[in-house]
């Protein structure tokens, strides 16, 4: 079964990174900038000009694969302008983002290619074998991947170790819920140190609560931005950006770059979908004035999953005989174990799965969060559990169509309702079949863990579908395969 639960209150759950009060001396300057503090800014031109450089520089490698005669500067040249170019107009250069390297590969690699197509076509090079070319093709999308991810490796662990100060404006509710949720995320590389909202008597116990002043002037925004070196604006709420105009333009005039956050569930009905470009800890974002949006393939997905799947079932097959043989010597008949989940569009399937663990009656089965720490189980289910095994039946599920490889995991009937009561985003999770794996658990929020966080990145997950990033996911997920903890 899967381990489900609910999270302490924002004000339960205490971070050893509560900020200090922003609000300096009275006599402190509004408009003066100071050079010390925690969260000096980041150097973004210099983030820039290191990713122009890789991209550039790749070009020299892939260029010394090409026999000497054809090894040219011009060549050099016109790729190294040219991928820039093309990485520029497709803002490969916002240093606002901190991508991996496989969600940056479709885009880096394709105008790579690009670029040598055009080469070739207006120089000699199309004289050569078609095998040099693609291999200095691959050269260089391998020089530019791995020097990027160098660049986008340095900025992650410099933000882990020293996140982002950012500034969370909107009511204050709101505010407080997304600042908590980005506190339970320090891997995010954002940490709110204020909220910026017109009703702090709403909710006065704040500090409290957060450790985050609640700023009602632009003068103290101003001010918070400089004491703290803020880089980021987060704007939570439909109605804030009319309300806080003024403010977000003298934030804007600061250098701070304005993300709008989806903080409640989107409406997905006749006003259609929203236009996203990424998620941060689960929120879907937009960098303010951006637009864009995403084109749901489910054809593609479900080539994906019937392939995979299928080819997943032939080869796990033996290692499913062995594992049921093992339960069945070990732990007498019925080593398959089946229970009802809710699926796409609120339609019921059966999951099926390797018995671990035999509930007392059909009620527990439903109702029963968790399973995992059960003393009774043996050794041996317990391994099946820790390394995901017992769930390798659930392949039949994604090959007769009632799963995908990726997707929102599958609940039962009893906790999806009492879910959907608590949580205005959790319905919303079954607009796309539920699925093995998916963003949520590749981020850790699995087993005992926030069902809050976790239909938000659901969400995330479904509003900036692609097929690249169920590949991304699928590559992370068998990465962590072996793992301490149970699904």
């Amino acid at each position: 079964m899967t381990a489900e639960s609910t999270v302490a209150s924002p004000g339960q759950q205490r971070t050893s990174q509560d900020a200090a009060s922003v609000l300096g001396p009275r006599g402190t300057a509004a408009g003066r900038r100071t050079g010390g503090g925690r969260g000096s800014r980041r150097p973004r031109p210099a983030v820039r000009a290191s990713l122009w450089l890789v991209d550039g520089g790749a070009a020299l490698p892939a260029v010394l694969v090409l026999p000497v005669p054809h090894r040219s500067s011009l060549v050099i040249v016109l790729l190294a302008l040219g991928v820039i170019g093309m990485n520029r107009r497709a803002m490969l250069y916002d240093a606002f983002v901190v991508p991996g390297v496989l969600d940056e590969l479709p885009a880096v690699c394709g105008r790579i290619a690009v670029g040598w197509a055009a080469v070739v076509l207006l120089s000699p090079l199309r004289s050569l074998p078609p095998a040099v070319l693609v291999a200095a093709v691959a050269v260089h999308c391998l020089a530019a991947c791995a020097g990027r991810e160098a660049v986008h490796g340095l900025r992650r662990r410099g933000l882990r170790r020293r996140p982002c100060p950012a500034l969370v404006v909107g009511p204050v509710a709101v505010a407080r819920r997304v600042s908590a949720a980005l506190l339970r995320q320090p891997g995010c590389g954002v940490r709110p140190v204020g909220l910026v909202a017109d009703d702090p008597d709403v909710l006065g116990d704040a500090d409290d609560q957060l450790g985050l002043p609640v700023l009602t002037t632009a003068q103290d925004a101003r001010r918070a931005v400089i004491q703290n070196g803020v880089g980021t604006v987060l704007v939570v709420g439909a109605a804030t950006r009319v309300e806080k105009a003024a403010v977000l333009r003298g934030l804007a005039a600061y250098g701070c770059a304005l993300w709008e956050l989806d903080a409640d569930p989107p409406s997905y009905g006749l006003g259609g979908r929203r236009h996203e470009v990424g998620q941060l800890a689960g929120f879907s974002r937009r960098l303010l004035g951006a637009g864009g949006g995403r084109h749901h393939g489910s054809v593609g997905k479900r080539a994906l999953d019937v392939v995979l799947s299928g080819s997943l079932l032939v080869l796990a097959g033996p290692v499913l005989l062995v594992c049921a043989l093992v339960l069945r010597v070990m732990d007498g008949p019925g080593v398959v174990f089946r229970q009802e989940r809710i699926g796409k569009d609120g339609r019921p399937f059966t999951m099926l799965k390797l018995r671990t663990h035999r509930p007392a009656s059909d009620h527990e089965a439903a109702t029963r969060w968790s399973v995992a720490n059960e003393q009774d189980m043996s050794p041996f289910c317990h391994f099946l559990r820790r390394t995901s095994l017992d769930e390798l039946l659930q392949l039949w599920n994604v090959f007769r169509g009632d799963m995908s490889l990726v997707g929102p995991r599958p609940e039962r009937p009893y906790f999806v309702a009492k879910f959907s009561q608590a949580h205005p985003g959790y319905p919303a999770r079954h607009r796309m079949r539920t699925g093995i794996t998916g963003l949520a658990q590749i981020q850790g929020l699995r087993g005992d863990t926030s069902i809050e966080d976790r239909c938000r990145y659901d969400n995330a997950y479904i509003d900036n579908w692609s097929l690249w990033q169920d590949v991304c996911i699928l590559l992370r997920t068998a990465a962590q395969f072996v793992r301490p903890t149970g699904s």
